[in-house]
């Protein structure tokens, strides 16, 4: 015979969409549903913690970073006697789950949010996309090591063992559209064409200098996407036709030796200028542009010298992610595949936060830089708990979320600079050495080691 009670306990145990609901107008269930499947990941029956909660747990994980797992189930479950599972059965879950439904979710959910009527998403028909790469401490263990290596100096190697993450993003919405997960020896130069194959024709990329080779703008011209890029003062061009707003046309070449027999050349446009201000950074330096748009009345120079610096958009997104979002230094899983699995879960919180912020900043008519992250994010972590169980009322708490965070407007920024600085370099404690990472642990309780002295 059943026994009523347990059957009953049992069921209290399971999780519940009830504020999930809440979310799923942004990455909805049926989503989730298909990556678990198409991953081969709906086969797994654990009725306490199954796929489809896991997958959003993992996203409230990069919500609540630095939460414990616990208390992130309770932010997504309201209370039943006996419902919360232990750490250990989270983390069996999370390993049970692995990586590729969040990778398969990422690659059917994040879409370019960007309009024709939103401020900075476009030039010229043209949207504006940056590439660029950003590092992430993870947990020092062996294993994150041997994956992902770590950084070293000619004081010592560093502290934690570092991942890499390559990002295309959109710079007018802030929204990573692709991203790449390598170790840390992995140059970002090699992993771009990986990301380069998403581009569309009508795209404008924007990246810095390191990036500059004939093999990547060749890749982005093969997308009929065009360039705008940084390059470093000792590359050579030879002009081939000065245009009348100050640049020139020259071509770009595999090689010297390519140069010296004009074959396999790239036409592009180079665009040279100084600054005047003497309160800014690089007044003495020549700064070079080098883009594909050749048409010197259609793109002037300095519309393009003014636009390049959209770029900088990307460094603000992984601010968003690294410092408002994240708030913890390391990340906190041991192993290899629990870093990219807490990655990739990191960007899909990311996307759901700015999905949320252009909703916002619609309904006012405004920029969606205007809105602050920090603020969006806050707004929804206290919110998320009150959300009710009957679909009017989810329907109506949505609306009320989105308003509240309309409401976390910035002014519009200053015209301003900050030195790339920071006010502690140096501790006055010794630096830590690959003796001190795995010390020898006591062998008897504190007690039993007191050694009277008489």
């Amino acid at each position: 015979m059943i026994d009523l009670h347990q059957e009953t306990a049992a069921l209290a145990a399971w999780p519940t969409h009830e504020r999930l609901r809440a979310l799923q107008r942004i990455i909805p269930r049926a989503r989730v549903d298909d990556a678990l499947a198409q991953t081969g990941r709906d086969r797994t029956h654990c009725r306490r913690l199954p796929g489809w909660f896991m997958v959003w747990f993992m996203i409230a994980l990069g919500l609540f970073s630095r939460d414990a797992y616990r208390q992130i189930f309770r932010w997504l479950q309201v209370f039943r006697p006996g419902g919360i599972p232990g750490r250990s059965t989270l983390c069996e879950a999370r390993q049970r789950l692995g990586v590729a439904p969040l990778r398969a979710l990422a690659a059917q959910v994040v879409a370019l949010l960007g309009r024709p009527e939103t401020p900075g998403a476009f030039y010229r028909g043209m949207r504006t996309m940056a590439i660029d790469g950003f590092v992430l401490n993870v947990a020092d263990t062996p294993a994150n090591e041997r994956a992902f290596g770590r950084p070293g100096s000619g004081r010592a190697p560093g502290a934690f063992p570092q991942v890499r993450v390559l990002a295309l993003c959109e710079t007018g919405s802030h929204v990573m559209w692709k991203w790449l997960i390598k170790s840390l020896r992995s140059a970002e130069i090699t992993m771009a064409p990986a990301l380069l194959r998403f581009l569309q024709p009508d795209m404008l990329l924007l990246w810095d200098r390191h990036f500059l080779t004939h093999a990547t703008v060749s890749a982005v011209r093969v997308r009929q996407a065009h360039l705008l890029a940084r390059i470093t003062s000792n590359r050579v061009f030879i002009p081939i036709q000065h245009l009348p707003d100050g640049s020139y046309l020259a071509k770009l070449y595999p090689s010297a030796a390519d140069r010296r027999r004009d074959r396999h050349g790239l036409l592009v446009r180079l665009i040279e200028y100084t600054l005047d201000d003497p309160q800014r950074p690089g007044k003495e330096e020549r700064h070079r542009l080098l883009t594909t748009l050749l048409d010197a009345e259609l793109d002037p120079a300095r519309t393009l010298v003014c636009l390049y610096h959209e770029r900088w958009e990307e460094e603000i997104t992984f601010d968003e992610l690294k410092t408002h979002q994240r708030e913890r230094p390391v990340l906190r899983s041991q192993t290899p595949a629990g870093v990219v699995q807490e990655v990739d879960a990191l960007m899909l919180a990311h996307y759901l936060i700015r999905v949320l912020m252009q909703e916002a900043a619609a309904t006012q008519n405004i920029d969606p830089q205007r809105i602050s992250f920090t603020g969006a994010l806050k707004i929804l972590r206290c919110r998320l708990p009150e959300c009710a169980p009957e679909p009017e009322k989810i329907q109506q708490w949505y609306q009320r979320l989105v308003q509240e965070v309309a409401e976390e407007t910035i002014p519009p920024r200053r015209h301003r600079i900050n030195p790339r600085v920071i006010k502690q370099k140096m501790s006055k404690w010794p630096k830590k050495r690959a003796h001190h990472r795995h010390p020898p642990q006591p062998t008897k309780p504190f007690e039993e080691s007191i050694v009277l002295c008489h």
